[in-house]
C-alpha cells in the first residue's frame, strides 16, 4: 500500500506534467494558427517595399521556433510556481498574448493590412510587458526567460512600422 506522501508526490508530479503539457499545447496551437496565415511568397507581400534591414524569410522560422519553445517552458514553469488561486490570472494573460501573437499574421498576411498589423503587434508588445509583470510576481526566472520573445516582438514592431511607412 502506498503512503500518503507517495500518493501526494505522484499527484503533484502529474499536475506538473499536465501544466507543462497544457502550456506547450496552447503555444503550439497559437504557432500553428498563426503560421496558417503566413504567405511570404504571395504577390501582395512581394510587392511591398521593405527595409534593407529586414531578415530573409527563412530567418523568421529559425527565430520563432526557439522562441515558442521558451514561451511554452516559461509559461509551464510559471504556472507550476503560481499559487492555485492566482493561476487563472497568469493563464489569462498567456491566452491573450498567444491570441495577439497568432492574430498578427492574419492581420498582416491575410487581411493585407500592415497598419492593422502594426496595431496588433503594438498590442502584443504591451501584452508581453503585462505577461512578464504578471509572471514575475510568482517566478522571476520564467519572466526573464520571456525576454528574448519580448525583444523579438519589439524588433518585429519596428519592422512592421517601417513597412507601413514605406508603403503609405
Amino acid at each position: 500500500m502506498s503512503s500518503f506522501r507517495e500518493v501526494f508526490a505522484r499527484r503533484q508530479s502529474f499536475s506538473r506534467v499536465a501544466t507543462y503539457a497544457g502550456s506547450a499545447a496552447a503555444v503550439t496551437a497559437a504557432a500553428a494558427l498563426g503560421a496558417a496565415a503566413v504567405d511570404p511568397d504571395s504577390r501582395w507581400y512581394k510587392s511591398l517595399r521593405k527595409p534593407a534591414w529586414q531578415p530573409p524569410s527563412w530567418a523568421f522560422g529559425a527565430v520563432w521556433t526557439p522562441l515558442y519553445l521558451s514561451i511554452a517552458g516559461a509559461a509551464g514553469h510559471a504556472l507550476v510556481r503560481t499559487p492555485v488561486g492566482k493561476r487563472s490570472q497568469v493563464a489569462g494573460s498567456l491566452a491573450v498574448n498567444l491570441a495577439l501573437n497568432a492574430g498578427w499574421n492574419w492581420l498582416f498576411f491575410k487581411a493585407h493590412s500592415p497598419k492593422a498589423a502594426l496595431a496588433g503587434t503594438s498590442a502584443l508588445v504591451a501584452s508581453n510587458a503585462q505577461l512578464m509583470h504578471q509572471i514575475s510576481k510568482h517566478d522571476r526566472a520564467a519572466a526573464v526567460a520571456l525576454s528574448p520573445y519580448a525583444l523579438w516582438c519589439c524588433f518585429a514592431t519596428a519592422l512592421n512600422a517601417d513597412i507601413v511607412r514605406k508603403n503609405a
